[in-house]
């Protein structure tokens, strides 16, 4: 892979003015401390040379607030949270009004050319900013409305992605009514049709946070419960045996483009890839590229960009698959991928030739284009 930028007129080059951009993390999700790491990380990266960065944070309770340009600041602490104590600002969804404002009057932020929106999971990754943002007017990094949304609903995801013929794993949905008005025919019913172990997951979550492996049909029901004090909506999924690939996905000039694959290694200590795995434990291992064979390599790069199309995606994706016996499965496509300097995502782009800085800029260069017509 090269680490070429689609389109012409780079920002900070030839004299032209930096192109502002604004950097929202946090959020209201339970994923608020990976996105503050990540977004530590995007801003000691990005290039100051082209870019002028608005560190824009959302605090857990949903106050956006002008954060500091500092990265040490977002990564104080194993699970840092962005302050409530800073000045508070508004993003208001009329493109006639520029820049964000300042309820009490104060000092607000002059307009921003691009929106580097670095949140993880529920109101940040699920449409919803990406909503307001298309009423704003203000072009963003990533993808639009419904693939943000599609993506995050496990549900409807693994709909997209079989009306376009790629495989997902058997599963089943629990809806909110089904399970407040009789659980023990939902349990019936998920003990009928699908073989243990399974995967019991909040519907539209993200990071592994609510999950829970399942090898007995007694502990079923704490599970669904569990999943449920994060979405109302669970997803429940037969445990598919095979290798955890995970491969990262751009946005090019002539259509998506697919980084080298990876695989996870868990430690012995995990039953499953949870949060814990994937951000504090260094037990944790992968290999980057995965050890395949060239078939199964570009098999696993033509099926990441394939469902990057079925769902419209745009940015960026990270789509996770396993790899069993009968081939290749689709599990989960990630349309803001973590950021970290852990994450899969930055990581396997590393090994494909795209260090972290033109990582960045690709994806805000894509973003203004996209803008101006030319994607």
């Amino acid at each position: 892979m090269t680490a070429s930028s689609a389109g012409a007129g780079r920002p900070g080059e030839s004299g032209t003015a930096k192109v502002r951009v604004g950097l929202v993390f946090g959020g209201r999700s339970t994923e608020h401390s990976v996105s503050c790491v990540s977004a530590a990380s995007v801003l000691a990266a990005v290039d100051r040379d082209r870019y002028d960065v608005v560190a824009i944070g959302i605090t857990q309770d949903g106050r956006w607030v002008l954060a500091a340009d500092q990265p040490a600041a977002l990564t104080s602490g194993s699970l840092p949270v962005v302050a409530g104590d800073l000045s508070q600002l508004v993003l208001a969804g009329d493109p006639t009004v520029t820049g964000l404002v300042s309820p009490g009057g104060g000092p607000g932020i002059p307009a921003v050319d691009v929106v580097f929106p670095l949140l993880h999971g529920p109101y940040g990754e699920d449409g919803t900013l990406q909503g307001l943002l298309e009423l704003a007017g203000l072009p963003y990094v990533g993808s639009g409305v419904f693939a943000s949304a599609a993506a995050m609903d496990k549900q409807h995801m693994k709909l997209v992605l079989a009306g376009h013929r790629l495989p997902v794993g058997p599963y089943e949905v629990v809806t909110p009514r089904q399970w407040e008005q009789d659980p023990r025919a939902v349990l019936r019913r998920l003990g009928e049709r699908l073989s243990l172990p399974v995967f019991v997951k909040p519907a539209r979550g993200g990071s592994s946070i609510g999950i829970s492996k399942v090898t007995d049909a007694a502990d079923l029901q704490e599970a669904v419960e569990l999943a449920r004090r994060y979405d109302p909506k669970v997803v429940v999924e037969t445990m598919l045996a095979g290798r955890e690939i995970e491969c990262g996905v751009l946005e090019g000039p002539d259509g998506p483009q697919a980084s080298l694959p990876s695989e996870i290694h868990l430690h012995p200590d995990h039953a499953f890839y949870d949060f814990e795995a994937k951000y504090l434990d260094e037990g944790t291992g992968f290999d980057i590229p995965a050890v395949l064979t060239a078939a199964e390599t570009k098999a696993v790069q033509d099926m990441a960009c394939a469902a990057f199309d079925a769902l419209g995606c745009e940015g960026l994706a990270r789509v996770d698959f396993f790899l069993g016996p009968d081939g290749l499965v689709v599990n989960e496509v990630n349309t803001m991928p973590g950021f970290t300097p852990a994450s899969m995502f930055p990581r396997m782009w590393a090994a494909s030739g795209v260090d972290y800085p033109t990582l960045v800029d690709r994806l805000l260069t894509s973003a203004l284009n996209r803008r101006r017509g030319l994607r």
